[in-house]
């Protein structure tokens, strides 16, 4: 009896697997079919960028899809060239020792031995290098599965169905000029999934905003309902490691739901959105207090109480910006606050403001930290105070009844900008800036939001 329960047990395993087999290759051929791939013809994605997010989102990918060869090919470009320092090939080397299925893996492949020569630093190893093995240099401590790297641009992405996004903001420009001079040939555009978080300040003509997903369309000339923005809320290595997640996938309908029911797995839950607009700003928004949200932790101790406050005022000063940009943005609930709340709660540049707190890390090192990556947050800061401060903007201030520029409606914002980029004033000013007896109830700065009394749509370049 008992070997008939095992034979019947193992027959369900085996069928379930089947079956799961079967239900990812569907979806598969069924979003193949969207694109109009013949039989015969690779559907061909390529994440650009190799940070803690693309590196993942690209390997969410091998790891669902990778194994139909015949119809997927899944790639990652990042720059050749990025040795990695002596430290870290140390802390790679305990990691690797500390997984035996990562060890074997990498026995298995003959790759462990060069990892045991940039431990004793017999030999220097590369970013692209690793990447190939699963290891992000931004998130050592969080192996991935094998990828396919190429380090050079032109072959990466020339004829990719799908290309993600996965380069700061601050180079997004950069990368996608560069793209467009190998795509001038194309038939076709490719669909751009941009998970590119932060916004660029432009002046002329009329103060307005740039969000990545408007750069990547004047770069390159892909029309805008090809170009699509998925937001968490996420932490990287969590959703890696199976923690369940959702995220909103945002643009035009044509695409975001196809590519929704594409993405979506048991424990990563896309959902598609139209308000491309509000999410992007919001994905920018919430670098710039997550670094305020990590300051007051470390000088709180913290602080439960005074996490709360802060909370509650950069949120409505998120609220009160989106108005500005948009006349009937999406509500800040939901998977959009929930995105807000857990960047503030542990995303990068909240440690970030933890460490300049603490006093661990220091202006002078830049916002590009070893083992972390590019602090989006702090370039934000800069884009959204230079937007916000021009007087071309004037709002009446609700209590001095006289015309003021937006930003004077946002102290925590002003605040960071004195910080971080004057560098006028050290950390603890934040929490002056919450503690100020002037500083108005939250929730008259939602009620002002929410009149639409302020909305700019010259700030998106409209008329």
């Amino acid at each position: 009896m008992v070997g008939n329960i095992e034979v019947m047990t193992s027959s369900l395993f085996q069928n379930g697997s089947i079956s799961n087999h079967n239900s990812l290759e569907e979806k598969l051929d069924e979003f193949r079919r969207v694109l109009g791939k013949s039989d015969d013809d690779l559907l061909k994605i390529v994440g650009v960028g190799a940070g803690a997010w693309g590196s993942v989102f690209a390997a969410l990918l091998q790891d669902t899809y990778g194994k139909f060869r015949d119809k997927v090919q899944i790639r990652i470009w990042r720059r050749a060239g990025r040795a990695v320092d002596r430290e870290t090939a140390k802390l790679l080397f305990e990691v690797i020792n500390s997984r035996e299925d990562v060890l074997r893996r990498l026995i298995r492949r003959c790759a462990y031995l060069k990892y045991v020569e940039a431990r004793l630093g017999d030999r220097v190893l590369y970013a692209d290098e690793i990447l190939k093995d699963g290891f992000c240099l931004n998130m050592i401590d969080t192996p991935l599965s094998p990828m396919k790297v190429v380090t050079n641009l032109q072959e990466a992405v020339w004829d990719a169905d799908i290309v993600v996004n996965g380069v700061p903001s601050t180079e997004t420009r950069e990368v996608f000029e560069e793209i467009s001079n190998y795509w001038k040939e194309r038939i076709s555009p490719p669909i751009i999934v941009s998970l590119s978080k932060g916004i660029e300040a432009a002046l002329d003509p009329v103060p307005h905003i740039i969000t990545p997903t408007q750069m990547i369309n004047r770069a390159t000339g892909v029309p805008l309902e090809n170009i699509l923005y998925l937001g968490g809320p996420n932490i990287a290595s969590e959703i890696y490691n199976k923690e369940y997640a959702n995220a909103r996938i945002c643009g035009a309908e044509k695409w975001r739901v196809p590519l929704a029911k594409f993405l979506r797995q048991p424990h990563f839950i896309v959902w598609d959105n139209s308000d491309l607009v509000t999410h992007e700003v919001m994905g920018g928004l919430k670098n710039v207090y997550a670094i305020g949200a990590g300051m007051v932790a470390a000088l709180t101790n913290e602080s439960a109480t005074s996490k709360s406050v802060y909370f509650a005022h950069c949120t409505s000063e998120m609220i009160f910006i989106t108005h500005l940009l948009t006349k009937e943005p999406e509500k800040l609930a939901g998977p959009l606050l929930a995105d807000t709340y857990v960047t503030l709660l542990k995303g990068r540049n909240a440690w970030y403001g933890q460490m300049i707190a603490k006093g661990e890390l220091s202006l002078d090192m830049g916002d590009s930290i070893s083992g972390k990556g590019m602090i989006q947050g702090v370039s934000a800061v800069g884009a959204f105070f230079e937007l916000l401060s021009q007087s071309s903007l004037s709002v009446l201030h609700p209590n001095e009844k006289k015309p003021v520029a937006p930003v004077e409606l946002c102290p925590i914002l002003k605040t960071l900008y004195k910080i971080l980029i004057k560098r006028e004033q050290g950390p603890r000013a934040i929490l002056q800036a919450l503690r100020d007896e002037n500083l108005n109830d939250p929730r008259e700065r939602i009620e002002i939001a929410q009149s639409h009394a302020f909305y700019k749509p010259s700030l998106l370049g409209q008329p």
